[in-house]
């Protein structure tokens, strides 16, 4: 006769399948948290991603949705588990054993199934990020700053993940047993968790109030600070988007309901509606939870297209193949010397131009900041030297662009900045003698794909204003041509330029020495002091290490070279692209086993009703097609709105880059990449839901 724990052998082994998905499902949600977490908290990363920075919350905001979806299916394998073993603990129950001993047993089961498999999935996270950080670099890209180094202290998500698996479980066994009734433990498998019937405006009121909710939600922060003046807390913006979500919830208790099938058209669904009615509660939340996450996997897929491809229209787009610009105190390369450098790499220099501009100050509207408990207020106040910019000539701007621009005394011509905007200037400052100029800036702004944020002025104007300005405010500004863009010469040339620049010219993009004074004189630290609390966030720039990212993308003078810049505009943003590239995988594979997970649940807990059902003489085509529309409502509704949904924040992103609405041709180009990648995605989500069909058929024996 066999003792107690050859009894629970047995059934582990019977119930193999069960122990399986559970231990698997765990290991591979603790190996997608470890691997994440090793990569996101490591050195290199760390140190790529500004403190504070839109791209570190956009990172970690998915990867919290990601965390939030791995334990919701490692949850839902857990309660498909004690489903399975509720008939066993049942039956041993009803033979007299004691729910101390029995309860004993699952604990011990449970702590030894969540440990060993958690704890081989925190093993593993290491070397599989490694292994994948190893793979991009031999694959894409490999700069010095991609050497991935591991910090200890990343392990403590995973450990806490772990403990928090373990303890829901641990919770779960216990409220399995507490039951009163043994029958109650018997009929676990066929316990039903149903929703109520909801009116059918459910359906098309859910998507008005998604539709009210993301555009509340999108909205309200420019509103906040245009009307408002106010910078109000990113949590009460986040309010806005409630509605949105209280629509997507009415949404999917309309479609589980089968509310979308109407007239005679419900009664060809009708058991497929009613199983999935009766098991209601736990699908749709389920459900809410892949919405939520296909959202957030393909906000982090589309960050590689909508990032690199406007990148490469706007090197394409150059008119000229190089540009760079250097304080007129530097000891710069001349043109016979770029020759000469040119002559080495078989190139040729065509179009030299050299051309002197100045930076000077303008005047504008600052923002007076306010600091509250809810936010940040701000009020406007004009001043005559608000930031400086750099000017031209009109004779230097022709010589440089090729244009035939007119500007009579007193006008002012302005390109557009990065953000495809200008703003009109009336006084032009000369910051070390403070010789004033009055101007007027002509209506429409000057196109050039070379150079943005630039004032130009009549030679008059430019020659009065600018005497007795020193070199340390005055540039110089070379364009050229190259007969064979070479990106050796290119790359040898930019290493020369940042040789002969001084440590003063080690500059961020951004520092603004106007604004410094202004700060100076209020005796305010400015942003890129160390005793300013925003220092952390911008990166220093180190001449040392010109190939860096974080120089490439900061420094001030930073040349645009075309054949350079077409070579490495994926090595400059590579971590960026790699992180995000990993959440995303991180999110679609955690989507992936939550919609098979409950697939199979769904089909299990409804297999008395399919025997039923055969037994009252379906035929296995009716019971496959049933069964099959049960599947399809689980992936469909979530995969469609989720891919939707973010299909429509970017449309809304893009029409707001310009502040005009209109998306742009490059801006069409990489949305037309990301449409790709839905397609692709959607084929590998349709492959997934037919495995998961087979799957089923197979469970039911069909």
């Amino acid at each position: 006769m066999k003792d107690r724990n050859a009894v629970f052998r047995a059934l582990r082994k019977s119930e193999k399948n069960q122990y399986t998905l559970l231990s698997g499902c765990l290991f591979f949600a603790s190996l997608l948290i470890t691997a994440f977490c090793m990569m996101m908290y490591s050195p290199t990363v760390q140190n790529t991603l500004p403190e504070g920075g839109d791209s570190r919350k956009q990172v970690m905001m998915v990867f919290v949705l990601a965390v939030i979806g791995c334990a919701a299916f490692s949850i839902y394998a857990a309660g498909l588990f004690f489903r399975y073993k509720s008939r066993g603990a049942g039956v041993f129950l009803a033979l007299g054993m004691s729910r101390k001993v029995l309860g004993q047993q699952l604990r011990r089961e449970v702590v030894r199934l969540t440990l060993v498999s958690c704890g081989t999935g925190l093993v593993l996270g290491t070397p599989l990020c490694w292994i994948i950080w190893s793979v991009f670099r031999l694959t894409l890209v490999d700069t010095p700053e991609m050497i991935l180094i591991f910090d200890l202290r990343a392990y403590g998500i995973p450990v806490v993940f772990t403990a928090f698996v373990l303890i829901a479980l641990l919770i779960m066994q216990h409220r399995f047993l507490s039951r009163v009734n043994v029958l109650d433990i018997i009929q676990e498998s066929h316990r039903a968790e149903p929703v109520r019937a909801v009116p059918h405006w459910y359906g098309w009121g859910g998507i008005l109030m998604m539709v009210l909710g993301g555009l509340l939600g999108y909205f309200t922060p420019t509103f906040c600070i245009l009307v408002l003046h106010w910078y109000a807390p990113e949590f009460l913006t986040a309010l806005f988007y409630l509605p949105a979500l209280i629509g997507l919830y009415w949404v999917l208790l309309h479609t589980v309901t089968g509310g979308w099938h109407r007239g005679k058209n419900r009664y060809r669904h009708l058991i497929e509606s009613s199983m999935m009615q009766f098991q209601g509660r736990q699908t749709v939340r389920n459900m809410l939870v892949v919405t939520v996450l296909v959202a957030g996997a393909y906000f982090s897929s589309f960050y590689t297209p909508m990032l690199i491809t406007p990148g490469k229209a706007e090197i394409t787009n150059r008119p000229m193949d190089c540009q760079f610009f250097y304080r007129a105190d530097q000891e710069m390369l001349g043109k016979e010397e770029i020759e000469a450098l040119a002559a080495r790499y078989g190139e040729r220099i065509t179009d030299y131009v050299e051309m002197p501009s100045a930076s000077l100050a303008v005047d504008g509207t600052r923002h007076i900041e306010t600091q509250g408990s809810m936010g940040t207020t701000y009020t406007r106040e004009y001043t005559e030297t608000l930031c400086e910019i750099r000017f031209f000539s009109v004779s230097a701007w022709n010589a440089l662009t090729g244009d035939s621009l007119v500007l009579r005394s007193g006008e002012s011509a302005a390109t557009l900045d990065r953000y495809g905007d200008f703003d009109t200037i009336g006084l032009v400052t000369n910051p070390v003698t403070r010789e004033q100029l009055r101007v007027r800036t002509v209506d429409e702004p000057l196109q050039s794909d070379l150079f943005h944020d630039i004032r130009v002025l009549s030679d008059a104007d430019y020659a009065q204003i600018t005497r007795g300005l020193p070199l340390d405010w005055r540039e110089i500004q070379i364009v050229f041509n190259t007969e064979g863009d070479s990106y050796d010469f290119e790359k040898k040339l930019f290493h020369e330029i940042v040789a002969h620049s001084g440590t003063e010219a080690a500059r961020i993009d951004g520092d603004d020495r106007i604004e410094r004074e202004y700060y100076i004189e209020k005796g305010e630290p400015y942003f890129l002091e160390p005793e300013s609390p925003h220092y952390a966030a911008f990166p220093p720039i180190d001449p040392d290490k010109p190939d860096a990212s974080d120089f490439r993308m900061n420094w001030k003078y930073m040349p645009k070279f075309r054949a350079l810049d077409a070579g490495d505009v994926v090595s400059n943003f590579a971590v960026f692209l790699l992180l995000f590239v990993f959440v995303a995988i991180l999110c679609f594979a955690a989507v992936a086993v939550i919609l098979y997970t409950r697939s199979q649940t769904l089909i299990l807990s409804n297999l008395w009703v399919y025997e039923d059902l055969r037994k009252l003489g379906a035929s296995n085509a009716y019971l496959r097609k049933t069964s099959k529309e049960q599947v399809k409502r689980v992936f469909l509704a979530p995969v469609l709105i989720g891919t939707l949904l973010i299909l429509c924040f970017y449309t809304l992103i893009l029409m707001g880059n310009g502040g005009d609405g209109v998306i742009d041709a490059t801006e069409r180009t990489a949305f037309a990449s990301c449409l790709i990648l839905v397609g692709i995605l959607s084929a590998v989500f349709y492959g997934l839901y037919r495995v998961t069909v087979k799957k089923a058929w197979e469970t039911l024996k069909l």
